[in-house]
């Protein structure tokens, strides 16, 4: 039997992080951060957040430590919020995706560029 549950859970969870790290975290280090989505385990007893940041290199590690820092705080508003029997664990990890998609795109507008150049001097 297929459940929902989770997904609905996850969303909520999504909705109220986002949030509160606009509202209620003043930490630098989690200003660029955007959240991407929510993963909840079967049981709703855990929840990976996955986040991004604009310039990876050198943001990336300050907005882990900070997400890590907050995550008591977050889970403990989510606590008061959602409506929940338990509050599930909660996990930054860190969209490679993004990341992975732009170099792609790149790719593909550089193969385009060059197959229009060949195109043009044929």
């Amino acid at each position: 039997m297929s459940s929902y549950r989770p997904e609905r859970v996850g969303e909520q969870i999504y909705k109220e992080t986002v949030r509160l790290l606009m509202d209620s975290i003043k930490d630098p280090r989690v200003a660029p951060v955007t959240l991407t989505g929510v993963q909840m385990s079967r049981d709703i007893g855990s929840a990976k957040i996955y986040f991004t940041v604009c310039d990876e290199s050198c943001e990336r590690k300050d907005a882990e430590k900070g997400l890590k820092s907050a995550a008591p705080y977050i889970r403990r508003e989510l606590g008061k919020i959602l409506e929940l029997r338990f509050v599930p664990n909660i996990y930054f990890k860190f969209d490679a995706s993004i990341g992975y998609g732009q170099k792609i795109d790149a790719l593909l507008h550089q193969v385009r560029e060059d197959l229009d150049d060949s195109s043009t001097d044929s």
